[in-house]
C-alpha cells in the first residue's frame, strides 16, 4: 500500500446557488484545486463525484461533471453515504491511489439540494434512517432525530439549551470570518435562545440550513505529490463504520443511551488504531477538528465520541470555550455545518479543505488571523456522519508522511 496525499484543494460559495447547474458548481471548486496544485484536467486520470443525488434533476452527476470539468474520457464514478457522502468519496480514492491503480486523481463532493422545494428536501433527508419504521410510521424528520439525542444527554449529563445556543455562536463567529460561509453574521446567544422551537429542545438556531455548494481535493501518489507540492497533507488514516437503520435497535454493543453515536466512536477508533494514536484523550493529538454539527447536539456528543473528553464533560468544554481557536481543541473555526453550511454531497470535502488550508497555515489569509490555528502537532481531524451515525467516516490528516 502506498502513502497518500492531498496536494490540491478548492470550495465554492456555499447558498443557495440559483445562478449555476450543477457541473458548473462542480466546477468552481474543481478549478480552484487545479490551480491550488498547479495542474491541468488532462493531468488526472480519475473523478470521483460524491453526490447524495435526489435533490437535482440530474441523475448521473458524475458524467455530466466529468465532461464539463474536461476530464472525458478518463474514468468517473459516484459514491453515496447520506451525509458522509464525501468523505466516503475520499476513501474510495484514498484506496484507488494505496493500491497502485492510479496515481493522481480528483475528488468532487457536490450538491444542488435548492433544486427541489423545501417540503421535498425535508422529506428526503427525513428518508435516510429506516424508512418503514421511522419516517412512515412515527414520522421523524431529522430535526426529530436529533431531538432525542438532545434529550437523552440533558437526562443524563444536566445540558441545557444555553448550552446548545453556546455552540450556534461559536460556529457562526468563525463563519462570519469565513468568505465561502452561508450564514456571515456573529449571532448572540440570546437571540439563538429566542428563535423558535423546530424539534423540542432544538430551536432555530440549532439547526444547519439546506445548502447547494461543492467542495474538491486532488489526491496522488507519494511520488508525484513529492513532484506537486513542498507540503503534502497526508491521509494518515481514515475509519468507517455503519449503524443499525433502525434507531431502536442502538446501543447493541454499548450504552450510550442515544446520547452517542456508536458508529462515531467506532471509526474513530479505528483511525487511531491505523494513526498510531493513543484513544485516551485524543484532544492533545490535534491541532483542529471539523465535527459534523448537522444539530448543535451532534457537536457536543462528537466531542465525547472522539475523546475528546469524558463522557458528560463536553458540556465543560463548550462553558468553558475550549473549542475555540486557542483551547483545548479547536473545533469547526470554519464555522462548521452550523453556519458554513451543509450540502450533503460536499461536506465532508469542505471539511478536509479547511483542514488542509490550516495545516499549511494558510486559512488565515483566507478567513483572518483569528481563525488560524496554531499549528504544533501537525494533525487534524474530519468527522462526517451519514444520517443519525448510519454511515461515520472520521479522517486524519497530517503533515508528517505516516510510517507504513
Amino acid at each position: 500500500m502506498r502513502d497518500v496525499a492531498i496536494v490540491g484543494v478548492g470550495h465554492s460559495k456555499f447558498s443557495n446557488r440559483f445562478d449555476v447547474r450543477i457541473d458548473e458548481l462542480a466546477w468552481e471548486s474543481a478549478k480552484d484545486a487545479l490551480k491550488d496544485a498547479n495542474l491541468s484536467a488532462k493531468d488526472l486520470e480519475f473523478l470521483i463525484v460524491g453526490c447524495t443525488g435526489g435533490w437535482s434533476a440530474e441523475s448521473l452527476p458524475a458524467v455530466i461533471c466529468s465532461e464539463y470539468c474536461g476530464m472525458l474520457p478518463k474514468g468517473s464514478m459516484r459514491v453515496e453515504a447520506a451525509c458522509a457522502t464525501s468523505s466516503a468519496a475520499v476513501a474510495v480514492a484514498y484506496n484507488f491511489i494505496a493500491s497502485g491503480y492510479v496515481d493522481l486523481m480528483l475528488v468532487v463532493g457536490v450538491e444542488k439540494m435548492f433544486e427541489s422545494p423545501n417540503p421535498v428536501q425535508i422529506e428526503l433527508i427525513g428518508r435516510a434512517g429506516n424508512y418503514f419504521w421511522e419516517f412512515e410510521n412515527f414520522g421523524l424528520t431529522f430535526p426529530g432525530y436529533y431531538a432525542l439525542h438532545a434529550t437523552s444527554y440533558m437526562w443524563k449529563h444536566g445540558l441545557k439549551e444555553e448550552d446548545l445556543a453556546e455552540i450556534a455562536v461559536k460556529n457562526h463567529h468563525y463563519a462570519s470570518m469565513n468568505p465561502k460561509a452561508q450564514f456571515r453574521k456573529e449571532i448572540t446567544a440570546d437571540l439563538a435562545m429566542q428563535s423558535r422551537y423546530v424539534a423540542w429542545p432544538l430551536k432555530l438556531f440549532d439547526c444547519c440550513p439546506l445548502t447547494d455548494g461543492s467542495a474538491s481535493l486532488i489526491l496522488a501518489s507519494e511520488s508525484i505529490a513529492k513532484k506537486i507540492t513542498d507540503t503534502p497533507i497526508w491521509i494518515s488514516a481514515i475509519g468507517a463504520s455503519t449503524g443499525t437503520g433502525n434507531l431502536s435497535k442502538r446501543d447493541m454493543f454499548t450504552k450510550l443511551e442515544y446520547s452517542g453515536l456508536e458508529s462515531a466512536v467506532e471509526a474513530g477508533q479505528q483511525a487511531y488504531k491505523r494513526a498510531g494514536i493513543d484513544p485516551k484523550n485524543t484532544a492533545k493529538h490535534f491541532d483542529v477538528a471539523s465535527v459534523h454539527d448537522c444539530f448543535t447536539i451532534a457537536e457536543l456528543m462528537a466531542y465525547e465520541d472522539l475523546g475528546f473528553c469524558r463522557r458528560g464533560e463536553g458540556v465543560k468544554l463548550i462553558r468553558e470555550k475550549q473549542t475555540y481557536n486557542g483551547g483545548l481543541i479547536p473545533v469547526n473555526i470554519d464555522g462548521g455545518l452550523k453556519a458554513k453550511g451543509h450540502p450533503i454531497g460536499a461536506t465532508g470535502c469542505s471539511m478536509m479543505y479547511s483542514l488542509t488550508k490550516q495545516l499549511r497555515q494558510e486559512y488565515g489569509k483566507l478567513a483572518g488571523k483569528a481563525a488560524q490555528a496554531t499549528i504544533k502537532n501537525g494533525r487534524a481531524l474530519a468527522h462526517n456522519i451519514g444520517g443519525t451515525g448510519h454511515y461515520a467516516y472520521v479522517t486524519i490528516l497530517s503533515l508528517e508522511k505516516p510510517h507504513t
